[in-house]
């Protein structure tokens, strides 16, 4: 394949969509409907898993909490819940503008981790998967899969979209100088001390919708040796 001159990767939790929100929402709905040692021993359990896998499996937590609990057949309503959770009134203001204005200038490629069920159905469900024509990766730790991106996505040069500077040195520690990291200052990792010792990303925006500004797309789209090339994609 021939190498596109950019591509952007973009990830999706408290990126495009406010995860924190979400998580708000669940954590409500939990204590109204099962009460509030429910919702606490569903969040020890989430945690839990997080800290296991990487990322927060809201099924598989659910799955464990219920073999705790057989008999309370209640539970079976709270993944109706957790499907049906209307994620497209989570999304940023002007994400999908976001990604349509970047997409003008190259692949635009949702780049998020999860589990195998509920990240793919949650980026479907927001309107994500369609705002990128269906290009979206999803890995278990996406960060460990840039080799395999590449494959899929190969580029002159990388522009990352992300809310974690820890991924953010990890990809720019694997591509150098060919990828530009924007630090998404937004939710529960925007001031977070304990990533104080994380290097600081090529740019930081406090809200997604910085990148519809011309100046900053501008910038991000003229690094040395590629400022010749970059024109819009008709």
């Amino acid at each position: 394949m021939t190498p596109h001159p950019v591509v952007f990767l973009i990830d999706v939790d408290n990126t495009l969509l406010d995860n924190d929100r979400i998580q708000q929402d669940l954590k409500a709905h939990l204590e109204r409907a099962y009460g509030r040692a429910a919702r606490e021993r569903y969040w020890r359990i989430l945690e839990d898993l997080f800290a296991e896998l990487g990322y927060r499996d809201y099924l598989g937590a659910l799955q464990r909490y219920r073999s705790e609990h057989p008999r309370e057949v209640e539970l079976l309503a709270m993944s109706g819940y957790l499907i049906d959770y209307p994620f497209a009134d989570r999304l940023f203001p002007t994400a999908l503008d976001v990604l349509k204005r970047l997409a003008n200038f190259g692949p635009a490629v949702i780049l998020s981790d999860g589990d195998v069920v509920f990240q793919p159905h949650k980026v479907e469900r927001a309107g994500l998967a369609a705002a990128v024509a269906g290009h979206v990766l999803i890995y278990v730790h996406k960060e460990t899969a840039l080799d395999d991106v590449e494959r899929r996505y190969p580029a002159e040069r990388y522009i990352i979209v992300d809310d974690k500077r820890r991924i953010l040195a990890a990809v720019k520690q694997f591509w150098g100088e060919r990828v530009t990291t924007v630090f998404a200052r937004q939710g529960s990792y925007a001031h977070d001390p304990s990533m104080d010792c994380i290097m600081t990303a090529d740019r930081t925006i406090d809200h997604i919708a910085e990148l519809l500004d011309d100046g900053m797309v501008e910038s991000l789209l003229t690094p040395p040796k590629l400022e010749s090339r970059l024109e819009p994609v008709r």
